[in-house]
Order: C-alpha cells, then structure tokens, then sequence
C-alpha cells in the first residue's frame, strides 16, 4: 500500500473518531480510550458473562475464571485476575479505576529460583462492596457483603461484612456516627 494510501485512512480513522468522541461526549459528558469509543461498557461485560446491568471498561484486564454478578460497575484500568483460581464478585459493587484483584502470586515461586510453585487461591468480594481507586486485593482474601474498601489501600486478610478498611495493609476501621 502506497503512503498516499496510508495516510487516506489515517486521515479518514482519526476522523471516525473524532466524531465518536463528540457522541460520546453528548452522551455521557466524558472522554474516553479508543476502546471504550468503538465499544458499549454492558457489551464488554456481558461478553465475558458477567450478570445483567454489569459494565466494565474496555481497558479492564480480565484473566481466567473471573465472575461478577449483576448492576457491578468495573471501572477503568482494573485488573480482574482469576488464573490463578476463581475470583467472584458480586451484585451491586463499584470496582473503582485502578483497583487489582488477584486469585495468584509468584513471591515463592521467585525467591526459590522456580522450585516452589505459584501460590494460588479463589478470592471472592460480597455483594455491594465498594473499593476505591487503585487498591490491591491479594489473593484467598475474602470481602464481606456492603463492606467499603478506601483508595489506596491493600488488603491482604478477610474483611467482615460492613466493615469499613483502608491502608497498607487496610485494616477495618470503627464506624463513627
């Protein structure tokens, strides 16, 4: 294909998207990767199965067995991994821009060289569970129903139902009325 050729449809590309960036501006009053202006977020995620109402990013990592319920929000730059078992989140959460979720980790494996194997285990996030930008959940760790996560933080143990936690490592705070 000649440069002349090239640089028609390079002409012709940025101008298609400009004009889904101008529709998706009206929309939904926001700007968007070239992913998410080519594709609908509750098409992304019910390609992967999620349940119904479920919208994820197009930027979203997803690896492995992941499952997530119905009405859950998966924001932008997330990264979804199951491959190292099943990672279940459920209805009606908000998996905010950033966050990690993690069924594996290679530590063991590293600091032996390669004679011990990956570390695995399913993690599992209740229903209506918030967690805030950019936080890491480690692997086996589970999150109760309703509990709310702060940014920033990394959780590496259970935290019960309700609980509020935050930190490094997130510890479950008091609630204050």
């Amino acid at each position: 294909m000649s440069d002349d050729r090239v640089d028609q449809w390079l002409a012709f590309a940025r101008e298609f998207l400009r004009a889904l960036a101008v529709r998706k501006r009206k929309q939904f009053d926001r700007r968007v990767s070239i992913g998410d202006l080519l594709t609908e977020r509750e098409d992304n995620a019910a390609a992967y199965g999620f349940g119904e109402g479920s919208t994820m990013y197009d930027n979203v990592l997803v690896l492995g067995s992941v499952k997530v319920g119905r009405n859950t929000w998966i924001g932008p730059g997330c990264i979804l991994d199951g491959s190292g078992g099943d990672l279940q989140i459920g209805d009606w959460c908000s998996i905010s821009a950033g966050v990690q979720i993690y069924t594996h980790h290679t530590v063991n494996r590293s600091i032996s060289l390669g004679r011990e194997p990956i570390d695995c285990a399913p993690t599992r996030i209740g229903d209506g569970v918030y967690i805030g930008p950019n936080s890491v959940v480690q692997m086996g760790v589970t999150i109760g129903n309703q509990a709310i996560i702060g940014t920033n933080s990394f959780v590496n143990r259970d935290i019960p139902a309700g609980a509020k936690a935050f930190g490094c490592p997130a510890l479950v705070r008091p609630s204050q009325s």
